[in-house]
């Protein structure tokens, strides 16, 4: 295993770190249960050939995934690994409640102390109406202090431009997990100044959720001979990134971590010039397809609810980068229909378009939408 500088902490954090939310499950009797037969070999052998951070969160695996990561970390020298967890904010209505969370989260995990703890999935909304307010960050430091916590961080699913005046808020935070991947670049600006302010990055979403784990022709069409699978190709392209300390892949199965451990175990996952290749020709392909959607959602709202950007962009990953499968599973959420995390349909089907034409002046691109939604359609409903 690899590993690499994690910020100004003076650890060193091995370029693959486990994320112990996709653990195997099943459900019995109306409740969930995490497989622990196939689950604590997994995590063991990721520590065994040299994984030292584990990843979980407050809900995870049905709320289930602390207890099973605190289980298996029993069998590990625990001064040579790093617990990270997280604050969900959802819980906490007034100050007192960080610290009733914190001390639930360690007997769940049945530690003593977590090294990296994180306010959960916070942007400039939460910092401003929740955390500042209830002085927040007043109480980490209260738990750093103690030795309830290592180091504090913060997960992130905001908009790019505000990670710095988050940052700014104070020198308490030691890492940020953020979301970086071949198909999702947008936040490569700002961890180039995470990394050059002291600020460990550790990348979620490194196979895009399992989208980029789908077969497809994306390896050959960027590395040509070079052709490993895409779920690694993935892997080592994230870490080709000299600004990310590590690439934290929620594994769900002993494939999986085989799969993700070649990456890791590169001295060299992607050189330079490779790096900057696939940056190019991702670009590329999609600026030169026959459909060019940005993605910029200035098309929406649509007042049938249909997701334009999001019916384009499974057009994208079939015509663009050969990842049918996915571009399929795309058009049957679509189709199907499928509720998003805050509980919002995905998306109505193209078909539901009544050519109002409230979309095509907003588009920055030009696109014929109403024209182009009919001709994806067909396409993504014959594959």
């Amino acid at each position: 295993m690899q590993y690499r500088k994690f910020g100004k902490t003076g650890k060193m954090i091995s370029a693959l770190g486990f994320g112990c939310m996709r653990l195997p499950e099943f459900e019995k009797d109306g409740k969930w249960f995490i497989d622990e037969e196939k689950t604590l070999p997994m995590l063991h052998k990721a520590y065994e050939e040299g994984v030292n951070y584990f990843d979980t969160a407050h809900m995870y695996c049905h709320d289930n995934s602390q207890y099973t990561l605190g289980k298996a970390v029993k069998k590990m020298k625990r001064e040579d690994v790093m617990l990270a967890t997280k604050q969900p904010l959802h819980l906490v209505k007034e100050t007192g409640d960080y610290r009733k969370v914190l001390e639930e989260q360690l007997r769940r995990l049945d530690e003593q102390y977590i090294d990296f703890y994180h306010f959960h999935g916070i942007n400039k909304g939460s910092m401003d109406g929740q955390i500042k307010p209830l002085k927040l960050m007043k109480e980490a430091q209260k738990a750093i202090d103690e030795g309830l916590i290592k180091h504090m961080s913060f997960s992130f699913h905001g908009d790019p431009k505000d990670m710095k005046y988050i940052i700014e808020q104070g020198e308490i935070f030691s890492s940020v997990l953020l979301q970086y991947n071949l198909l999702d670049r947008s936040h490569e600006e700002a961890i180039a100044y995470l990394a050059e302010s002291g600020v460990g990055v550790v990348a979620m979403g490194p196979v895009a959720g399992g989208r980029l784990a789908a077969p497809s022709s994306l390896a050959d069409r960027l590395l040509g001979d070079k052709n490993p699978e895409t779920a690694e190709l993935a892997v080592r392209f994230v870490l080709g990134n000299p600004n990310v300390s590590c690439a934290l892949s929620g594994m769900g199965s002993m494939k999986m971590l085989e799969q993700n451990l070649i990456a890791g175990n590169l001295e060299v996952p992607m050189t330079a010039e490779d790096f900057e290749k696939a940056k190019k020709l991702m670009g590329d392909l999609k600026k030169f397809s026959d459909l060019y959607c940005t993605g910029c959602d200035y098309c929406k709202p649509c007042p049938q609810n249909i997701n334009i950007p999001r019916i384009f962009d499974a057009y994208t990953h079939h015509n663009v980068y050969g990842m049918t499968e996915l571009a399929k599973n795309m058009h049957r959420e679509v189709v199907e229909g499928r509720k998003d995390w805050g509980g919002k349909l995905i998306s109505e089907p193209a078909s539901k378009c009544t050519e109002c034409g409230t979309c095509e002046p907003k588009c920055p691109q030009n696109i014929k939408i109403i024209e182009k939604l009919k001709e994806v359609d067909k396409v993504l409903s014959g594959l």
